[in-house]
């Protein structure tokens, strides 16, 4: 196991911990938990596990890619404290919480997939009938290569909403706590980017690791994803609250 808590301790993510499992609402949970990472710096392959290296459970506070802040997010609104979100981590990050490397979600859609219990596509309710669906083989390059070495290629219906046609109706459809998926049309892939959805009155914001911009910042959703091929949405179920209470 590799932990590296950045500014905080075990200590300080326990008061956090459970000061956000008092927050009933998810979307309210999840904008409170993750703006926590904001101005936290971008580092990528903070995981260990390869086709060649075992896997070990990770944690990376100090830097974290896009997905990694989703991983560590998703974890801690289910928690109220460091053990449990160590714990969730590995229900979030790996199919059956089994750690290894064949094992870990790599791809977005791979939470719909295999995290249904407490995450729901929801592209489809979101943008109606402007919804497309095509069917991708994840993992494969145009070329028959693989993006990442060592995970077998999956057929997978991907459904996206176009940015074309990401119009008012459709942004009043999402929700803060939201995590959107930034659509590829590139082979093989589902998303390019990922980063939770936070709106304040008419504004709809994405909080996200920015390789760009080198740390977690927030940005105009409707600019950013103006020209970019269209977006999945991702929706959380349910949070849970002192007493196991699923809400």
């Amino acid at each position: 196991m590799h932990i590296t808590l950045g500014k905080w301790t075990q200590n300080k993510l326990d008061s956090l911990l459970h000061q956000s499992a008092k927050i009933k609402d998810t979307g309210a949970r999840i904008d409170f938990l993750s703006r926590h990472f904001l101005n936290i710096d971008y580092k990528e392959s903070t995981l260990t596990g390869s086709a060649d290296i075992p896997e070990v459970l990770a944690v990376n506070l100090s830097g974290i890619d896009c997905f990694t802040y989703l991983d560590y997010i998703e974890s801690m609104r289910l928690s109220g404290s460091f053990s449990e979100f160590m714990e969730n981590l590995k229900n979030v990050r790996y199919r059956n919480g089994k750690i290894a490397f064949e094992n870990r979600n790599h791809f977005f859609t791979d939470w719909r997939e295999f995290n249904s219990e407490f995450i729901d596509d929801v592209t489809a309710k979101t943008g109606g009938r402007k919804t497309k669906i095509i069917a991708k083989i994840l993992n494969k390059k145009a070329d028959g290569t693989f993006f990442i070495n060592g995970i077998k290629p999956v057929r997978r219906e991907i459904k996206y909403i176009p940015s074309g046609v990401i119009d008012d109706a459709v942004m009043d459809k999402i929700k803060t706590g939201d995590y959107a998926g930034i659509y590829s049309d590139m082979q093989g892939l589902d998303v390019s980017h990922v980063g939770i959805i936070i709106k304040n009155g008419n504004a709809v914001n994405l909080r996200h690791a920015s390789s760009e911009k080198g740390k977690v910042v927030e940005q105009n959703f409707r600019e950013y994803i103006r020209n970019k091929p269209g977006m999945i949405i991702l929706r959380p179920k349910f949070s849970i609250e002192y007493g196991g209470c699923r809400c």
